[in-house]
């Protein structure tokens, strides 16, 4: 092949396409600064307590719209049993442990600090429109519920239910008056509180949920909390369900639908 026939290339000078602007900014921490996590404080402007440890929201946050207004005596009604979130960190948990609450008939206590704000979207979608059906206290710490615990007239205990617990949940004798407590679905139950649980004159021991431990870290918080109620209402009788129905306001606003597991 004749080398001289062939034509010269004329290769543009690489520089030509070179870019003005360098293609990859240089890293600087100043352009990603995280926002602080959140904490919910109920002595912060967005919840305080009132008198009867119930929970008084300013304009800055609300709870769920119509918390609790459809029951007449709901306060008397949840005397049956009741839930006690200490420290939630999942605002769609604890919105199906409410749902829970609403179809169960008990009342439902948060313990701060929690993880999320009252007003979360998640934690009202999660309850979906059952806030009305459901009474909901929340409390600043542990120690500021245990002074409420003591202020209740009337039978009551305090049940840990923890991985750790000494009884399995469906051979424990429940009764009325009984407060069920689950810690955070990050640290579990806080010391003092496991304390009080085991302690005379109030505690009632430790009670754990059976699971396969050698791959399963847990359970879910609002699957645990399920599990706990629906056995405890078992044993009596299902009382609480039974008093629900004098507690409703308005009884033409009961619906009876097919079944949707939204």
């Amino acid at each position: 092949m004749d080398i001289n026939g062939l034509k010269s290339l004329n290769i543009p000078n690489p520089s030509r396409f070179r870019p003005k602007l360098p293609l990859v900014r240089r890293f600087t921490f100043l352009h990603f600064r995280p926002k602080p996590t959140t904490f919910l404080s109920l002595s912060s402007p967005f919840c305080s307590l009132d008198a009867n440890g119930a929970a008084e929201i300013n304009k800055e946050g609300t709870l769920p719209r119509g918390v609790g207004e459809a029951l007449n005596g709901g306060a008397s009604r949840s005397k049956v049993l009741q839930v006690v979130l200490v420290s939630p960190q999942i605002p769609g948990n604890t919105g199906c442990i409410a749902r829970s609450c609403a179809a169960s008939a008990v009342g439902l206590h948060l313990v701060g600090p929690l993880g999320f704000q009252v007003d979360d979207s998640k934690l009202k979608r999660a309850g979906l429109d059952y806030w009305p059906y459901v009474v909901v206290k929340v409390h600043d710490t542990w120690a500021s519920f245990r002074d409420y615990f003591r202020q209740q007239e009337g039978q009551k205990r305090l049940l840990a239910f923890t991985k750790r617990g000494t009884k399995v949940h469906s051979e424990f004798s429940y009764r009325k008056g009984d407060y069920l407590l689950f810690g955070s679905e990050t640290s579990g139950l806080p010391p003092e509180a496991l304390l009080d649980c085991k302690t005379e004159p109030f505690g009632g021991g430790t009670i754990r949920i059976p699971m396969v431990e050698t791959y399963v870290r847990c359970l879910n918080l609002s699957v645990s909390v399920g599990i706990a109620l629906y056995e405890a209402s078992r044993q009596l009788n299902y009382e609480n369900l039974q008093l629900a129905s004098e507690s409703c306001m308005d009884t033409e606003e009961s619906f009876i639908t097919e079944d949707i597991f939204a």
